[in-house]
C-alpha cells in the first residue's frame, strides 16, 4: 500500500514548473505546443491561408483524436471536408 507522503513547497513548485513547461493552453486545445503553433501560423500566412481557419481545423482534429485515439481515415476526411466547405 502506498504511503501518503507530503511534498515540500520546493517539490510542489518544481512539479508546477515542469507542468507549465510541458502543457501550455495551446497544447491543451490543439495538441500542438505554442512555439510550433506560431510556426504553423507563419507558414499559413506565407501560403496565404487563413491562420484562424487552419487553427479551427487543427482544433477539430485534436478534439476527435482525444475522444477516439484510433481515429479512422473517414473521420479525418470528414473534418477536412467540413473545414473546406467553410472556405467556400
Amino acid at each position: 500500500m502506498p504511503r501518503n507522503k507530503q511534498l515540500s513547497d520546493y517539490q510542489w513548485n518544481r512539479i508546477i514548473e515542469v507542468m507549465n513547461k510541458g502543457l501550455d493552453i495551446t497544447f491543451v486545445h490543439y495538441g500542438i505546443r505554442k512555439d510550433d503553433m506560431q510556426l504553423i501560423e507563419s507558414l499559413a500566412n506565407e501560403a496565404e491561408l487563413d491562420a484562424d481557419w487552419l487553427k479551427e481545423l487543427l482544433k477539430n482534429y485534436h478534439e476527435k483524436r482525444v475522444k477516439d485515439q484510433e481515429i479512422e481515415d473517414k473521420t479525418i476526411e470528414k473534418i477536412i471536408e467540413q473545414a473546406l466547405n467553410k472556405l467556400q
